[in-house]
């Protein structure tokens, strides 16, 4: 374990997995900023790490499993405060939080980097960015197999119209494709450059979908087989929201089939204890990545949709913030519990 700023302060927030070359410089800032000081370590948070955390009145961490086991053991050393790193929440155990008393918060950023990643993502399976350049690195340079769509004469789907989904809206509307969405609470912003529709609508008509969502009981498995079934024949799948809201099993046999005709994956239903680790010369135990991964048409990046210079410094702010905030009993922007 290593500290900064962890003496003289009355209130100590605890970062598990903090990164020194890009989160350490925003803590030591919002410490002084705040008067909150903070420990921190370079280890996920375990059931064999919880103790890191003694002496300290808040933790935060970025998207790993938090289990009620863990979320008991931080409970009964002192620990108030559950800040995460990140937008998601569905990896800490709320419901072991909630029974404690322990307060959680999630974090916020803007929504661009994450908006025009989605859309980064949609025009390199467009345009088979890809194999393209594999084949040039062979210096294939023939053209059999390399013709792209054009995603201005598209339909683009986008599920969930948050502060992310509805920026994607917007900025999609300048290529001049036709845009669909869906969202349990239309924005009337929204409707300016897209068109709300049903999920059954949306899976018809849409050439691209792109999921904006965070998952929740009710969304786990949002795209399952019955719903690969509605949709168009060589459909694009574009996931930079929640891995859960694929079922990844059904994904691997409609993109076998052909009835998905790409797919590109920021974040992976199996992501947990490899995204963030140096796994080289691991045998990786994961059948359902090794498989994705063989696919010409399958794009996996890992989990890095997020992964700016200015939503670095948001991530650390929202935790200072939520933390001091929940200290003095104000209601915080980012609580869930």
């Amino acid at each position: 374990m290593r500290g900064r700023y962890g003496n003289g302060f009355k209130m100590k927030i605890f970062f598990y997995f903090l990164r020194e070359y890009d989160e350490l410089k925003y803590c030591e800032q919002f410490a002084k900023e705040t008067g909150i000081g903070f420990g921190y370590s370079d280890a996920y948070p375990t059931i064999d790490t919880v103790e890191l955390a003694r002496g300290y009145d808040a933790v935060s961490m970025t998207p790993c499993e938090v289990s009620a086991d863990m979320v008991r053991a931080w409970h009964e050393m002192g620990v108030k405060y559950i800040c995460c790193r990140s937008i998601g929440y569905d990896h800490v155990d709320l419901e072991a939080a909630k029974a404690c008393g322990m307060r959680v918060s999630n974090a916020s950023y803007p929504p661009n980097g994450v908006a025009n990643y989605a859309i980064m993502l949609m025009l390199m399976l467009s345009r088979r960015i890809v194999p393209i350049l594999e084949r040039a690195k062979v210096q294939d340079y023939t053209l059999k197999g390399k013709v792209g769509n054009d995603i201005s004469s598209s339909v683009v789907g986008v599920i969930g119209t948050g502060q992310i989904g509805s920026t994607v809206v917007r900025h999609l509307s300048g290529f001049g494709c036709r845009i669909l969405a869906y969202d349990p609470f239309p924005k009337e912003e929204v409707k300016e450059y897209a068109e709300y529709v049903s999920l059954e609508k949306l899976y018809a008509e849409s050439d691209f979908i792109t999921l904006h969502a965070n998952v929740t009981p009710e969304n786990i498995h949002l795209l399952d087989e019955d719903a690969f079934a509605k949709m168009k024949d060589g459909v694009a799948i574009v996931n930079t929201a929640r891995g859960k809201l694929i079922d990844t099993d059904a994904l691997i046999k409609n993109l076998e089939s052909g009835k998905i005709g790409s797919a590109a994956l920021d974040v992976l239903e199996t992501e947990d204890g490899l995204y963030y680790y140096n796994r080289v010369g691991d045998v990786i135990v994961n059948h359902q990545m090794a498989i994705l991964r063989s696919y010409p048409n399958v794009i996996l990046a890992p989990h890095t949709a997020f992964y700016s210079e200015e939503n670095v410094g948001f991530f650390v702010r929202s935790v200072f913030e939520s933390a001091n905030g929940f200290e003095h009993g104000q209601v915080s922007g980012h609580e869930i519990l």
